[in-house]
């Protein structure tokens, strides 16, 4: 780290000075990369780790649409050689220098080794590219070009919001896909400028982070030039880790997206918004052996990845190769590249996907207390950051809850499959959802950890959206070109008599209602709720339930729905409020159903709809949830009532004994149309004591206690 610290004064022991001093200026962080290209005052330090190679030359170009280098530097092994790092400082280069690597090596797959002596090599520290794979007709890969980066900027004060992980609402979002359609309106659509011009919007909804889907540097084409026979737009495909994604940038400068990225954190914070990455230490884009060299094939195959006894790669991750996470030296690239992030974006956070990846040894073993995910959770450099795993790989491994210390959260698949099977009105879940709404202590409370160690969804970028959930049974991805083979053929979703988009008044109503009880649920449940872009206005991919390839309207957030669903759009905003306002439902804690004194409300109670004591194993589709406000010492808390009922019929519900001394004013009725769905004043009708309760089918009512 390096800091611009205030000069000292000058002072004399015969002479008395005033005290007074002027204040220092702001502090500058850095985080100053080991490798790399360094750029230092009068040129510029390259610096790269191969064990095996037997020469190294840096590339330099002048343009980036240069096809052969403009001058080519040799470095010297024995002067330009320290250990295993290869690194020489050439004078007068500057900021925005392009360039690759190029080593020779054996060629001995058998021993994981496949050293191209022509390959243009991508930088592994790279900070930014510039360009696209060129077309070739001479069978050389030229992959984008490495830029020379100067990390100053100007962040105006800005520091990390530092907001504890249990006051956070996320939302899931794709840079691009947010404002590349023509409804979006903004000046810049589709890159990091154009989110910038959605902030107010952002706002408005009430989150307080974005999870950014990939933004470091993936293909754009394939690696001989060619157009892809299908896009990826989802971007898991990374080609370089410390780089932002150039496809996102507004200007054509080399580099520019850089300072881009950079301006789009500084004025997320400034509107009080944290920004969480979406990186991908999994696998690269160089792929299996019939995949291109361009990176870190050709510098040192056998450390990056993990490979097998005939020169092959083990595939975990289900895209052809597996990043070597538990190599001393990938290990420390990757700490490197977090504290990266950290420092020289402000990043607030991380989700890692496919993270059990991390947890297998070189041998693809999964093993206790992996050094990758031990590293992570106590860098010191990283303690303010969130930690969130996708605890599963492409190999079977699934970890939810057990993933790994106290630092880690988890994105919770429970969470979203049992949620989803009861407002499905599947039998039998009734009990997973009380377990799910109280925070899935059965996961996380065993190992020490809390319920905000659960990030609960329902929806996330892999399946259907929220609207598709609720009208389709059948995922329908024939666009993608594979048949309709790809993507989960198990959703635990409905479309309620009619497959897709439909104008029976009946179905459409029963779909918003199913779509506002799981908005609800998400919010009203202990524990870190990720809502998925777009569905607080319904947005659909007609049935496709894996957009990866889909950078079109399909995937695109379409800015008319915003006022066409503007009753959809409310209540999200509404029910987000309310969360944010009541630490009854932000718990730090598990819930233990007892009061913290005699005569007080438990913590949390249940009961069936006779206003008794639930009986867990005759419930089917009713449950009533109490939350009471002992153990909390806010003064906002205050008493809730929830009633769910995912039946086809109505049924009346007891308000049960312990909550009848308190008066129930109604703050949210699904089955309500706006604006009785949601009363924002909290002055909603209060509910008789001593009358049941009507709940129409597949519908939840919440109250609040005056």
């Amino acid at each position: 780290m390096q800091l611009q610290a205030p000069s000292l004064l000058a002072h004399s022991a015969s002479v008395v000075m005033p005290s007074i001093q002027p204040a220092p200026p702001a502090l500058q962080f850095n985080y100053p990369l080991p490798y790399g290209a360094i750029l230092h005052d009068h040129g510029v330090q390259f610096a790269v780790y191969s064990r095996s190679a037997t020469a190294m030359r840096v590339l330099l170009y002048d343009k980036v649409s240069d096809r052969e280098p403009t001058k080519v530097i040799k470095l010297d092994p024995v002067t330009d050689r320290w250990g295993d790092i290869w690194s020489v400082f050439v004078p007068d280069l500057q900021a925005g220098t392009l360039y690759h690597f190029q080593a020779d090596g054996p060629y001995e797959p058998g021993k994981g080794l496949r050293f191209n002596s022509k390959a243009r090599l991508i930088d592994p520290f790279a900070r930014a590219l510039a360009g696209s794979f060129q077309r070739s007709t001479d069978g050389l890969v030229r992959p984008p070009k490495c830029v020379v980066v100067d990390d100053q900027f100007d962040w105006q004060g800005d520091r990390h919001l530092r907001r504890p992980l249990a006051e956070s609402i996320i939302y899931e979002m794709h840079v691009r896909g947010l404002t590349r359609s023509s409804t979006s309106n903004t000046e810049h659509p589709g890159t990091y400028l154009g989110v910038i011009e959605k902030i107010p919007y952002l706002k408005s909804l009430g989150v307080t982070a974005v999870e950014l889907m990939p933004v470091h540097e993936f293909p754009l084409c394939e690696s001989d030039g060619s157009k892809p026979r299908r896009s990826n737009y989802w971007g898991y495909d990374p080609m370089a880790f410390f780089a932002p994604h150039r496809g996102y940038q507004s200007g054509k400068k080399p580099g520019g997206q850089v300072d881009e990225f950079k301006t789009m954190v500084r004025e997320l914070h400034a509107a009080g918004i944290e920004v969480i990455l979406d990186v991908v230490f999994n696998h690269t884009s160089e792929g299996n052996e019939h995949g291109p060299t361009f990176s870190f094939k050709g510098l040192q195959n056998n450390v990056y990845y993990m490979t097998t006894e005939d020169g092959g790669y083990k595939n975990y991750s289900g895209c052809g190769n597996t990043v070597n996470g538990n190599h001393p030296i990938v290990r420390e690239m990757i700490f490197h590249c977090l504290r990266h992030w950290v420092y020289n974006y402000h990043i607030d956070g991380f989700r890692f996907d496919l993270a059990s990846i991390l947890s297998r040894n070189r041998k693809g073993e999964l093993v206790p207390n992996p050094p990758m995910v031990e590293i992570i959770a106590e860098d010191p450099m990283l303690s303010d950051t969130k930690i969130i795993a996708e605890a599963w790989d492409a190999a079977g491994a699934f970890q939810v809850g057990t993933f790994a210390n106290l630092r880690w959260a988890e994105w919770n698949g429970h969470y979203r499959d049992d949620v989803r099977r009861y407002w499905r009105g599947d039998f039998g879940v009734t009990g997973a959802m009380a377990t799910r709404l109280a925070g899935s202590s059965d996961l996380y409370q065993p190992s020490g950890r809390s319920p905000y160690h659960s990030i609960n969804f329902i929806t996330s970028h892999d399946g259907y959206s929220l609207n598709d959930l609720v009208s389709y049974e059948r995922k329908h991805n024939l666009d993608n070109g594979e048949d309709n083979r790809d993507g989960d053929n198990n959703n635990y979703s409905a479309n309620y008599g009619i497959e897709g988009p439909t104008r029976r008044a009946a179905i459409v109503t029963l779909r918003q209602r199913q779509a506002k009880n799981m908005i609800a649920s998400l919010l009203l449940s202990q524990g870190v709720p990720m809502i998925l872009s777009g569905d607080e206005v319904l947005r659909t991919q007609r049935g496709n339930n894996n957009a990866y390839c889909q950078d079109n309207a399909t995937s695109w957030f379409d800015w008319r729905l915003v006022e066409r669903n503007q009753e959809m759009f409310r209540f999200a905003q509404e029910v987000i409020a309310f969360r944010r306002q009541q630490p009854v439902l932000r718990r730090q804690k598990f819930l233990t159903g007892t009061a913290s004194r005699p005569g007080e409300l438990p913590d949390v109670s249940w009961y069936g709809v006779e206003g008794e004591s639930i009986d867990w194993e005759g419930t089917y589709h009713s449950l009533t949830c109490l939350l009471g406000t002992c153990w909390l010492t806010d003064p906002a808390a205050r008493p809730v009532l929830i009633m769910m009922h995912s039946g086809g019929e109505s049924q009346s519900f007891a308000i049960p004994e312990p909550a009848r001394k308190l008066r129930w004013r109604l703050l949210i009725d699904t089955a309500a149309p706006a604006p009785k769905d949601f009363y924002s004043k909290h002055n909603g009708p209060f509910a008789v004591s001593n009358k049941p309760v009507l709940l129409e089918h597949h519908s939840l009512r919440c109250y609040v206690a005056e």
